[in-house]
Protein backbone atom coordinates (compact mmCIF):
# COMPACT_ATOMS: atom_id res chain seq x y z
CA UNK A 1 0.00 0.00 0.00
CA UNK A 2 2.72 2.80 -1.32
CA UNK A 3 0.35 4.50 -2.94
CA UNK A 4 -2.61 6.35 -2.45
CA UNK A 5 -4.02 5.70 -6.11
CA UNK A 6 -3.31 2.17 -7.18
CA UNK A 7 -2.85 2.07 -10.95
CA UNK A 8 -4.23 -1.78 -10.72
CA UNK A 9 -7.22 -3.39 -9.03
CA UNK A 10 -5.82 -3.96 -5.70
CA UNK A 11 -5.61 -8.13 -4.54
CA UNK A 12 -8.66 -8.66 -1.96
CA UNK A 13 -7.45 -11.99 -0.50
CA UNK A 14 -9.77 -14.86 1.13
CA UNK A 15 -10.89 -15.17 4.35
CA UNK A 16 -10.37 -18.00 6.06
CA UNK A 17 -12.54 -18.56 8.86
CA UNK A 18 -14.68 -21.45 9.22
CA UNK A 19 -17.77 -19.77 10.49
CA UNK A 20 -18.88 -16.39 8.60
CA UNK A 21 -21.70 -14.24 8.38
CA UNK A 22 -24.08 -13.61 5.92
CA UNK A 23 -23.22 -9.71 5.51
CA UNK A 24 -20.41 -7.31 6.01
CA UNK A 25 -21.80 -3.78 6.09
CA UNK A 26 -18.19 -1.82 5.66
CA UNK A 27 -18.24 1.61 6.53
CA UNK A 28 -15.37 3.92 5.54
CA UNK A 29 -14.97 7.23 7.51
CA UNK A 30 -13.02 10.44 6.58
CA UNK A 31 -13.88 13.58 8.28
CA UNK A 32 -17.89 12.98 8.39
CA UNK A 33 -18.46 12.83 11.77
CA UNK A 34 -21.85 15.31 11.63
CA UNK A 35 -23.38 12.34 9.54
CA UNK A 36 -21.49 8.88 10.47
CA UNK A 37 -24.50 8.88 13.16
CA UNK A 38 -27.44 8.85 11.30
CA UNK A 39 -25.52 6.49 8.56
CA UNK A 40 -24.85 3.71 11.83
CA UNK A 41 -28.52 4.23 13.22
CA UNK A 42 -29.84 3.29 9.43
CA UNK A 43 -28.14 -0.23 9.89
CA UNK A 44 -28.71 -1.28 13.32
CA UNK A 45 -32.23 -0.55 12.89
CA UNK A 46 -32.60 -3.81 10.77
CA UNK A 47 -29.46 -5.44 12.50
CA UNK A 48 -29.95 -9.10 11.46
CA UNK A 49 -27.51 -9.76 14.66
CA UNK A 50 -23.75 -11.33 15.27
CA UNK A 51 -23.61 -14.05 13.79
CA UNK A 52 -25.27 -12.95 10.60
CA UNK A 53 -23.76 -9.43 10.43
CA UNK A 54 -20.71 -7.95 10.42
CA UNK A 55 -20.77 -4.17 10.91
CA UNK A 56 -17.31 -1.74 11.10
CA UNK A 57 -16.48 1.61 10.74
CA UNK A 58 -13.18 1.59 9.30
CA UNK A 59 -11.97 5.53 10.04
CA UNK A 60 -9.18 6.89 7.38
CA UNK A 61 -7.36 8.93 10.24
CA UNK A 62 -10.41 11.97 10.93
CA UNK A 63 -9.65 14.60 12.37
CA UNK A 64 -13.02 16.29 12.22
CA UNK A 65 -14.10 14.99 16.45
CA UNK A 66 -13.67 11.71 18.37
CA UNK A 67 -15.25 9.13 15.80
CA UNK A 68 -14.25 6.07 18.09
CA UNK A 69 -15.96 7.36 21.18
CA UNK A 70 -19.22 7.99 18.91
CA UNK A 71 -19.31 4.43 17.59
CA UNK A 72 -18.97 3.06 21.13
CA UNK A 73 -21.87 5.31 22.17
CA UNK A 74 -23.85 4.85 19.03
CA UNK A 75 -22.85 0.93 18.62
CA UNK A 76 -23.37 0.18 22.25
CA UNK A 77 -20.49 -3.07 21.21
CA UNK A 78 -22.09 -3.59 18.35
CA UNK A 79 -20.29 -2.00 15.94
CA UNK A 80 -16.77 -2.72 15.38
CA UNK A 81 -13.62 0.24 15.25
CA UNK A 82 -10.89 0.25 12.81
CA UNK A 83 -8.81 3.24 12.26
CA UNK A 84 -6.04 3.74 9.96
CA UNK A 85 -2.52 4.70 11.45
CA UNK A 86 -2.35 7.62 8.78
CA UNK A 87 -4.62 8.93 6.40
CA UNK A 88 -4.67 6.62 3.15
CA UNK A 89 -7.36 8.60 0.81
CA UNK A 90 -10.52 7.16 -0.12
CA UNK A 91 -8.95 3.85 -2.45
CA UNK A 92 -6.93 2.73 0.10
CA UNK A 93 -9.60 2.87 2.58
CA UNK A 94 -12.23 1.40 0.67
CA UNK A 95 -9.52 -1.83 -0.14
CA UNK A 96 -9.10 -1.95 3.59
CA UNK A 97 -12.72 -2.10 4.52
CA UNK A 98 -12.87 -5.23 1.78
CA UNK A 99 -9.67 -6.74 3.23
CA UNK A 100 -11.42 -6.99 6.41
CA UNK A 101 -14.92 -7.52 5.70
CA UNK A 102 -15.83 -11.58 6.63
CA UNK A 103 -19.39 -11.96 5.07
CA UNK A 104 -20.73 -13.54 1.61
CA UNK A 105 -22.32 -10.59 0.73
CA UNK A 106 -20.32 -6.90 1.46
CA UNK A 107 -22.08 -3.52 1.28
CA UNK A 108 -19.80 -0.43 0.97
CA UNK A 109 -21.52 2.46 3.03
CA UNK A 110 -20.07 5.48 3.02
CA UNK A 111 -19.58 6.69 6.23
CA UNK A 112 -22.22 10.23 5.14
CA UNK A 113 -24.70 7.67 3.02
CA UNK A 114 -28.10 6.29 4.22
CA UNK A 115 -29.86 2.70 4.10
CA UNK A 116 -33.44 2.52 4.62
CA UNK A 117 -35.86 -0.02 6.66
CA UNK A 118 -35.74 -3.30 4.72
CA UNK A 119 -32.31 -3.20 2.51
CA UNK A 120 -30.63 -5.93 3.76
CA UNK A 121 -33.85 -7.60 3.02
CA UNK A 122 -34.69 -7.07 -0.18
CA UNK A 123 -30.88 -7.71 -1.28
CA UNK A 124 -30.86 -11.32 0.01
CA UNK A 125 -33.91 -11.85 -2.39
CA UNK A 126 -31.77 -10.87 -5.35
CA UNK A 127 -29.08 -13.21 -4.02
CA UNK A 128 -31.32 -16.47 -3.34
CA UNK A 129 -33.70 -16.11 -6.34
CA UNK A 130 -30.26 -15.39 -8.49
CA UNK A 131 -27.50 -16.87 -7.10
CA UNK A 132 -25.44 -16.62 -10.03
CA UNK A 133 -25.57 -12.96 -9.64
CA UNK A 134 -22.56 -10.97 -8.82
CA UNK A 135 -23.68 -7.54 -7.21
CA UNK A 136 -27.16 -6.34 -6.78
CA UNK A 137 -28.99 -2.82 -5.86
CA UNK A 138 -32.01 -0.74 -5.58
CA UNK A 139 -33.06 2.46 -6.80
CA UNK A 140 -31.66 5.25 -4.43
CA UNK A 141 -32.39 8.85 -3.70
CA UNK A 142 -30.42 12.13 -3.49
CA UNK A 143 -30.64 14.06 0.07
CA UNK A 144 -28.61 17.58 0.64
CA UNK A 145 -26.71 17.82 4.31
CA UNK A 146 -30.04 18.38 5.79
CA UNK A 147 -31.31 14.64 4.72
CA UNK A 148 -33.87 16.37 2.25
CA UNK A 149 -34.56 14.26 -0.87
CA UNK A 150 -33.46 16.49 -3.99
CA UNK A 151 -34.02 13.28 -6.37
CA UNK A 152 -33.94 10.13 -7.28
CA UNK A 153 -31.76 7.12 -9.82
CA UNK A 154 -33.87 6.35 -13.22
CA UNK A 155 -36.27 3.41 -12.62
CA UNK A 156 -34.93 0.54 -15.23
CA UNK A 157 -37.46 -2.23 -13.95
CA UNK A 158 -41.44 -2.55 -12.61
CA UNK A 159 -40.63 -5.41 -10.89
CA UNK A 160 -36.88 -6.77 -8.94
CA UNK A 161 -34.87 -9.46 -11.36
CA UNK A 162 -31.67 -9.56 -13.68
CA UNK A 163 -31.01 -6.42 -15.45
CA UNK A 164 -31.41 -7.04 -19.24
CA UNK A 165 -28.03 -5.47 -21.68
CA UNK A 166 -26.93 -4.20 -18.12
CA UNK A 167 -23.30 -4.12 -19.27
CA UNK A 168 -23.91 -1.92 -22.43
CA UNK A 169 -26.06 0.60 -20.23
CA UNK A 170 -23.56 0.83 -17.35
CA UNK A 171 -20.84 1.41 -19.56
CA UNK A 172 -22.79 4.75 -20.90
CA UNK A 173 -24.25 6.35 -17.25
CA UNK A 174 -24.48 6.21 -13.66
CA UNK A 175 -27.65 4.44 -12.86
CA UNK A 176 -26.79 3.55 -8.80
CA UNK A 177 -24.80 5.15 -6.42
CA UNK A 178 -22.68 2.89 -3.49
CA UNK A 179 -24.88 3.00 -0.87
CA UNK A 180 -27.24 1.35 -2.82
CA UNK A 181 -24.96 -1.92 -4.09
CA UNK A 182 -24.22 -5.21 -2.26
CA UNK A 183 -21.03 -7.63 -3.96
CA UNK A 184 -20.90 -10.81 -3.01
CA UNK A 185 -16.81 -10.96 -1.87
CA UNK A 186 -16.14 -14.11 -3.80
CA UNK A 187 -16.65 -11.40 -7.18
CA UNK A 188 -13.97 -8.83 -5.11
CA UNK A 189 -11.96 -12.05 -4.44
CA UNK A 190 -11.89 -12.51 -8.62
CA UNK A 191 -11.74 -8.92 -10.25
CA UNK A 192 -9.95 -6.86 -7.26
CA UNK A 193 -10.86 -3.70 -5.69
CA UNK A 194 -11.31 -0.12 -7.10
CA UNK A 195 -8.75 1.72 -8.82
CA UNK A 196 -7.77 4.37 -11.04
CA UNK A 197 -8.70 7.41 -9.82
CA UNK A 198 -11.46 9.06 -6.55
CA UNK A 199 -13.95 10.30 -9.02
CA UNK A 200 -15.99 7.20 -11.01
CA UNK A 201 -14.05 4.14 -9.24
CA UNK A 202 -17.39 2.76 -8.62
CA UNK A 203 -18.77 3.47 -12.13
CA UNK A 204 -15.70 1.52 -12.83
CA UNK A 205 -16.29 -1.06 -10.59
CA UNK A 206 -19.88 -1.75 -11.77
CA UNK A 207 -18.92 -2.30 -15.41
CA UNK A 208 -16.25 -4.12 -14.34
CA UNK A 209 -18.68 -6.81 -12.71
CA UNK A 210 -21.32 -6.55 -15.39
CA UNK A 211 -18.43 -7.45 -17.78
CA UNK A 212 -18.45 -10.80 -15.60
CA UNK A 213 -21.84 -11.44 -14.11
CA UNK A 214 -25.20 -10.74 -14.21
CA UNK A 215 -26.10 -7.76 -11.89
CA UNK A 216 -29.69 -8.21 -10.17
CA UNK A 217 -31.98 -5.22 -9.44
CA UNK A 218 -34.95 -4.00 -6.91
CA UNK A 219 -37.22 -0.92 -7.93
CA UNK A 220 -37.63 -0.34 -4.74
CA UNK A 221 -36.11 2.66 -3.08
CA UNK A 222 -34.04 1.23 -0.21
CA UNK A 223 -30.71 3.71 0.08
CA UNK A 224 -29.88 7.36 0.03
CA UNK A 225 -26.71 8.52 -1.30
CA UNK A 226 -25.52 12.05 0.11
CA UNK A 227 -24.40 15.43 -1.03
CA UNK A 228 -22.73 17.94 0.25
CA UNK A 229 -19.69 20.57 0.20
CA UNK A 230 -17.55 18.17 2.06
CA UNK A 231 -17.66 15.06 0.14
CA UNK A 232 -15.38 13.37 -2.27
CA UNK A 233 -17.45 14.40 -5.32
CA UNK A 234 -18.08 18.13 -4.63
CA UNK A 235 -14.10 18.49 -3.63
CA UNK A 236 -13.33 16.74 -7.01
CA UNK A 237 -15.58 19.47 -9.35
CA UNK A 238 -13.99 22.09 -8.25
CA UNK A 239 -10.22 21.10 -8.88
CA UNK A 240 -11.51 19.53 -11.98
CA UNK A 241 -10.28 15.98 -10.73
CA UNK A 242 -13.79 14.70 -11.40
CA UNK A 243 -13.48 15.40 -15.01
CA UNK A 244 -9.98 14.08 -15.56
CA UNK A 245 -10.75 10.92 -13.78
CA UNK A 246 -14.00 10.17 -15.85
CA UNK A 247 -12.09 10.16 -19.07
CA UNK A 248 -9.70 7.79 -17.73
CA UNK A 249 -12.02 5.38 -16.33
CA UNK A 250 -14.21 5.45 -19.70
CA UNK A 251 -10.95 4.50 -21.69
CA UNK A 252 -10.86 2.02 -19.15
CA UNK A 253 -14.00 0.63 -19.26
CA UNK A 254 -13.72 -0.06 -23.29
CA UNK A 255 -11.79 -2.89 -22.59
CA UNK A 256 -14.46 -4.69 -21.22
CA UNK A 257 -16.67 -4.05 -23.75
CA UNK A 258 -17.34 -6.05 -27.22
CA UNK A 259 -15.65 -4.20 -29.82
CA UNK A 260 -18.94 -3.54 -32.02
CA UNK A 261 -20.23 -1.12 -29.76
CA UNK A 262 -16.82 0.64 -28.25
CA UNK A 263 -17.34 3.47 -30.25
CA UNK A 264 -20.57 4.45 -29.07
CA UNK A 265 -20.37 3.05 -25.90
CA UNK A 266 -17.40 5.85 -25.57
CA UNK A 267 -19.59 8.77 -27.13
CA UNK A 268 -22.42 8.44 -25.39
CA UNK A 269 -20.60 8.23 -22.15
CA UNK A 270 -18.30 11.19 -23.17
CA UNK A 271 -21.82 12.96 -24.11
CA UNK A 272 -23.46 12.16 -20.35
CA UNK A 273 -20.81 13.44 -18.10
CA UNK A 274 -19.87 15.97 -20.55
CA UNK A 275 -23.47 17.16 -19.74
CA UNK A 276 -23.63 16.30 -15.78
CA UNK A 277 -20.17 18.75 -15.80
CA UNK A 278 -21.81 21.40 -17.19
CA UNK A 279 -25.11 21.04 -15.03
CA UNK A 280 -22.89 20.73 -12.34
CA UNK A 281 -20.89 24.12 -12.61
CA UNK A 282 -23.92 26.31 -13.54
CA UNK A 283 -25.60 25.49 -10.35
CA UNK A 284 -23.14 25.56 -8.20
CA UNK A 285 -21.20 28.50 -9.98
CA UNK A 286 -21.71 31.11 -7.42
CA UNK A 287 -19.53 28.88 -5.21
CA UNK A 288 -16.56 29.23 -6.84
CA UNK A 289 -17.16 31.25 -10.32
CA UNK A 290 -13.16 30.80 -11.83
CA UNK A 291 -13.31 27.44 -11.34
CA UNK A 292 -16.87 26.43 -12.56
CA UNK A 293 -15.99 28.44 -15.61
CA UNK A 294 -12.93 26.20 -16.16
CA UNK A 295 -15.47 23.17 -15.31
CA UNK A 296 -18.20 24.21 -18.15
CA UNK A 297 -15.38 25.02 -20.23
CA UNK A 298 -13.67 21.56 -20.22
CA UNK A 299 -16.68 19.54 -20.28
CA UNK A 300 -17.81 21.47 -22.93
CA UNK A 301 -14.31 20.82 -24.92
CA UNK A 302 -15.07 16.76 -23.52
CA UNK A 303 -18.22 16.71 -25.91
CA UNK A 304 -19.54 20.40 -27.82
CA UNK A 305 -23.22 18.67 -26.99
CA UNK A 306 -25.98 21.69 -27.52
CA UNK A 307 -26.31 21.14 -24.16
CA UNK A 308 -22.61 21.61 -22.60
CA UNK A 309 -22.45 24.50 -25.28
CA UNK A 310 -25.75 26.09 -23.81
CA UNK A 311 -24.17 25.76 -20.28
CA UNK A 312 -21.01 27.25 -20.62
CA UNK A 313 -22.49 30.24 -22.61
CA UNK A 314 -24.57 30.99 -19.44
CA UNK A 315 -21.80 30.14 -16.94
CA UNK A 316 -19.34 32.77 -19.55
CA UNK A 317 -22.25 35.60 -19.46
CA UNK A 318 -22.70 34.97 -15.48
CA UNK A 319 -18.68 35.00 -15.07
CA UNK A 320 -18.39 38.30 -17.30
CA UNK A 321 -21.67 39.99 -15.90
CA UNK A 322 -19.40 39.62 -11.87
CA UNK A 323 -16.01 40.75 -13.49
CA UNK A 324 -17.71 43.90 -14.55
CA UNK A 325 -19.77 44.51 -11.60
CA UNK A 326 -16.31 44.54 -9.80
CA UNK A 327 -14.56 46.44 -12.17
CA UNK A 328 -17.35 49.32 -11.58
CA UNK A 329 -17.28 48.48 -7.91
CA UNK A 330 -13.31 49.33 -7.64
CA UNK A 331 -13.87 52.72 -10.01
CA UNK A 332 -16.70 53.99 -7.74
Amino acid sequence: MNTRTPQTPPAILPRSEIKRPRWSVMIPAYNCIQYIQQTIESVLSQDLGVDQMQIEVVDDASTDGDLEQLVKNIGNGRVNYFRQPENKGSLRNFETCLQRATGEYVHLLHGDDLVMDGYYKEMEMLFEAHGHIGSAFCRNSFVDRNGTETGRTKLLLQNPGILPNWLEKISRAVYCQPPAVTVKRSVYEELGGFFGGHYGEDWEMWCRIAAHYPVGYSPVCLAKYRSHPRNISNKSHRTGQSLKDIQHFIKIIQNYLPARIRKTSRNAARENFSNHFAVIAFTNFYGDPFRYLVLSFKSMLMYPSKKSIYFFSRVTLRFLSGARKQADSTQQ
